[in-house]
Parts: structure tokens; sequence; C-alpha cells
């Protein structure tokens, strides 16, 4: 009896040993787990909501903007003044919304058109920070301006996306305005707090739009734009990401440009990460190496002179997490060599080692670390054959065309003909095939720093694609009938248009004609599947205050939500080791 007794005493004593040891660990995994970002832990990226619904580009979606005041809204667009509204997208309502006007030389350049097809800026979180659609806290509205093809960012974005650059999601979206008619633009992602969620985790680093502050910063300043000034500005050394000393003042196109909140320490660690960056020293710990030369592949392969490699300097994120730094691509509806037009002959053939407007990339340190080294210049050669060898461009554009072009053809307030857009879309497939035909040749002769003519462009036209001074209404045809007055609707088809068969081709896969498919008496879709409206939501009052439209809660943050469950679990396996400890100690 003494023995077993004995033997219980031991046993007991190791359990109650073992139960403290496992309540320590499960401690020290839920301070991980809770502050991992802080510790040096890498953040995964994740899927969210969003992603595989608004950004499904198997199908053209459907955005109808509803408000009471429209007419006003269009009418101050340009002072970028943020509305209330609310946004039915493929189906799904959501009110109380913040809208307004964005863009730099398309804000100015619509406002003195005979044209009110302005790009917007949809903000779910405007007025409540709870409201996101499906995680989704930003959205700009592209009105494809200058842009003939209607697919110039599409196209770049998917290039990126698919060769592995962290980029913007995005996706073609028929706008109609109070169910009448507007026309086709392009979704994008905002780079904001959701985009770094996707691609970081909820513990990232931080995000930058360098910009000049004469140019308006992040703003767009649209409404007092003027196009001279524009093409007259020197870009900032803090805006080329060049290193100019330790003071943070020297950087105020960076800070005053941050997407996120900075710290003294964040300004000193991104100072300490440029200082090197232009020395060239410790390159792997201040660049991503691998992000970088993916992003400057497609980069240089679209030609785009409205760019960080361009005389204007701006139209790309800064990320930098830990010292390490990434780009990150945005606006290119004036790649392909349309920045002011330019020579088909020079820019198919434009070296890949020669991006830079001037000649010379030394003043763009987070370019010219790629041909500093040898080693890094063998990396950008090789990944650029892999880029030729495995993106299908060709299939891209075939598949926006066939997606788009009836919505194009009804589209009553477009830049161009439906023609022009024809006549762009191939300008856009010869482009490409003789693109990368030169490229090839480049790499496989070694010739690419210097001028080439690999290729014949000479019978190309590039402003068949749209260009600065072509956004449509500039003498070449392509605006739409207005009826001589800036209004909302008309030109090409009529309001609230019909669709066509070819049209309902590319809606929602299953949704049926509007008899079948559940359009409502005042035109907006609830596709079958789809979360209805809230019942007794009228959509043509205007949103006030009531925050829980969107009915299927969507403002909820899954990352948010999952690292909560996580919490609960810590929290409750530690207070059953507590207890286990316990009864085991009596």
């Amino acid at each position: 009896m003494a023995i077993t007794w004995g033997k219980a005493m031991v046993v007991s004593k190791h359990l109650d040993k073992i139960a403290w040891t496992v309540t320590a660990l499960l401690l020290v995994i839920t301070i991980l787990f809770m502050n991992g970002g802080a510790l040096g832990l890498e953040a995964m990226e994740h899927t969210m909501g969003y992603e595989n619904r608004l950004f499904d580009n198997t199908w053209v979606h459907t955005i109808d903007i509803v408000m009471n005041d429209w007419d006003k809204f269009i009418d101050n667009a340009t002072s970028e003044e943020y509305y209330t509204a609310a946004v039915v997208i493929d189906g799904e309502a959501y009110k109380n919304v913040g809208i307004r006007g964005k863009g730099n030389t398309s804000l100015s350049t619509v406002s003195t058109m005979n044209s009110n097809r302005y790009s917007f800026k949809v903000e779910f979180d405007h007025y409540d920070s709870s409201i996101t659609y499906h995680g989704l806290d930003k959205l700009s509205l592209n009105n494809l301006i200058q842009d003939s093809t209607m697919m110039k960012d599409y196209l770049t974005y998917t290039m990126m996306k698919e060769f592995s650059v962290t980029a913007p999601l995005c996706s073609f979206v028929y706008i109609t305005v109070n169910g009448e008619d507007w026309g086709l633009y392009l979704a994008v992602e905002g780079v904001e707090d959701s985009f770094l969620e996707r691609n970081y985790g909820s513990n990232c680093g931080e995000l930058y739009k360098p910009d000049s502050m004469s140019f308006g910063g992040g703003r767009g300043n649209g409404k007092d734009f003027k196009l001279n000034d524009f093409m007259k500005r020197e870009g900032s050394s803090d805006v080329k990401l060049q290193y100019v000393d330790d003071n943070a003042g020297s950087y105020t196109n960076i800070w005053n440009n941050a997407k996120t909140g900075i710290t003294t320490a964040d300004q000193t660690r991104l100072i300490e990460s440029l200082r090197k960056l232009s020395n060239s020293e410790q390159i792997e710990s201040v660049v991503d190496i691998e992000q970088v030369i993916r992003y400057f592949v497609v980069h240089n392969y679209v030609c785009n002179r409205d760019s960080y490699t361009g005389s204007m300097i701006h139209n790309y994120y800064l990320y930098e997490e830990n010292g390490q730094m990434a780009m990150i691509p945005w606006d290119y509806n004036l790649a392909f060599g349309t920045f002011q037009g330019g020579n088909a002959q020079s820019t198919v053939n434009e070296p890949i080692d020669s991006p830079v407007s001037d000649g010379s990339g030394e003043d763009r340190p987070m370019w010219n670390w790629i041909l500093s080294d040898e080693t890094y210049t063998e990396l950008y050669h090789k990944y650029f054959a892999e880029f030729l060898n495995t993106v299908d461009i060709g299939g891209i554009i075939d598949n926006a065309y066939s997606l788009i072009q009836s919505y194009v053809e009804k589209d009553p307030t477009a830049f161009y003909t439906y023609e022009k857009f024809e006549a762009g879309v191939e300008t856009m497939r010869q482009f490409c095939s003789m693109r990368s035909e030169s490229i090839s040749m480049q790499l496989a002769n070694g010739e690419t720093t210097s001028a080439v003519s690999y290729v014949d462009a000479s019978g190309l036209t590039l402003s068949d694609m749209g260009s600065m001074g072509r956004g449509g209404g500039f003498g070449d045809g392509g605006m739409p009938d207005m009826g001589g007055s800036k209004v909302g609707f008309g030109g090409r088809g009529s309001p609230g248009g019909t669709t066509s068969e070819d049209t309902e081709k590319n809606t929602r896969p299953d949704t049926d004609a509007n008899a079948s498919s559940g359009l409502n008496n005042q035109g907006i879709s609830v596709s079958e599947g789809m979360p209805e409206m809230k019942e007794g939501f009228d959509p043509w009052q205007m949103p006030s205050g009531d925050l829980n439209f969107n009915v299927n809660g969507m403002g909820n943050n899954a990352s948010s939500s999952a690292n909560w469950i996580w919490l609960s679990i810590s929290v409750l396996i530690l207070g059953a080791g507590l207890i286990i400890a316990k009864l085991y100690k009596h």
C-alpha cells in the first residue's frame, strides 16, 4: 500500500511539473502570436474576402452609384471633396460610403472637356471605420482616359501579378448612376490598409507614395493643376530615392505622402536604407531583390515614361519593412510608349538596360543598383527571359478584348469611339509582339544598353493606343456627343440601354437575363446566390446613418477575427492548464 502511494506521489509530482511547463509554453506561444511583428517574425500573406469577388476577372462586374445630389457632386469633382453615397456592387449594397473625384492630369483634363467622366475614389470606411467591402477599405475607379485600348492599366497589373510582383488587384466594372448607364471603368484595389493586410499580413511595414509637394502629393491637386508647370517640374532627390543627408527634413516628399503611421524611428531607418542604397552597400539588406527586379522587368517592358524612370518621377509606392524596400506599381494608363506619344521604332526597340528618360540611371538608385553589379544585371536578364517565356501577353490581351468589347460599344461616356478602341487594341497586340521580339534579340546578342533596331516598327502609330495629348476629345473624334453641355448620360448608347446578347455573355455566370435574374424595379440586380439588400431599403434615397447596410457583415476584418479566435483558444488552453496543475497539486 505504501509503495503504491509512493508511486502516486511521484506521478503527481511529475504531472505537476508537466502541467506548469505546458502552461508556460502556451503563454509564450500566445505572446509570440500576438506580437510576432515586433519580435521580427515574418507575417504571411493571406486571402482577403474581396479577392474572389470584385476582382474575379472572368466577368465584367457592375457598380451602381446611388446619390440624390449627383449633379452637384460632378460639378465639384475637381475639388476632390468627399460626398456620401450608396454603392451596389454585383447586387451587394453598401450605405454611407465616401466618394470623390481623383487624378492628376486626368482630373484637370476632364474638367476642360465636354465630359463628366471623372475617375473616382471610393472609401468604404470614410465615415465609419467598421465598413469595408469584404475587407477592402479603398477602391479606385479609373475612367480609362488617354487609353483607347481600355486596358493599358489592366494589362500591366495583370502581367505584374502573373510574374509574381506584389501589385494591386484590378477588374473591369460597368458603372451605372442611379440605375442609368455611365460607362466602363477599371476598378483598382487601393494600395492602403487592406492591400497591406493581403500581401504582408497584419504586422506589416511602412508604406509611402513619394511625390513632389508642388505636384499635389497623394491627393492629386486636380483643381489647381497646370500641365505646363507639371512638365517643367524637376524631380526631387527624395522622390528619386536618393540619399541626401541624415536630416529628416530633406525627405518631406516621402513623409508627407506616407500611407501608414510613421515614427521618428521609421524615418531614421528608411534614411539609413537610402544611404546604403545610394552607395550600393549591403543591397541584400535594404532591397527586396526578387521583388524589385521582377517589378523592373515588367515596368521596363511596357515603356512607361510617366513613372519613376521618367522625367516626372512619380507613380509608384515604396514599401519598407525592417529596412528592406520594395517598389509597388501604380498608374500605367500612359504606358506602351504613349506618354506624349512617341517614336514607335525607338520605343519598341528600347534597350532594357536604359529605361530612364534622360538616358542615365545614376540618379535613380532603386534602379541603378541592378546595373552596378554584374551579378544583379545577369539576374535581371534571366528574369526578363523568364517573363517572355512564361507570361502569355497576347492571351491576356485577347481575353480582355473578348470580355469588354460589348461594354465599350455601348459605353455612353467613353473618350474614344468603338472604332478607335478596335484600332487601339490591334496596335497594342502589334506593339507587344514586336517588343517581345526585340527584347529576345537584345538578350541573345547582349545589346541591352545602346540603341538597337532589331524590329521594324515604322508602320506602328503609338498614339493609336491613346496618349498624353489625346485623352479623347482633343480633335480625334473620340468624345461622344454630350449634347453641348456637361451632362452625365448620353452619347453612344442610350441611358439604361438594353444589354445585348454579347454583353450578357460577360456578366456574372450565374445571372440570366433581367427577367429571370431578380432585377428589381429600380434596376439594381440582386443576382441569384448574392446577399439581398436590407428589407425596406430605398436605394434612391440619400444614404444616411444606417451603418449596418452591408447585411453580410463584411465590415469584419478576416485576419483580425482570426487573431481573436486564436487568442481565445490560447486563453482557454492556458486556463485548462492552470486548472490541471491545481488539481494535481492537491
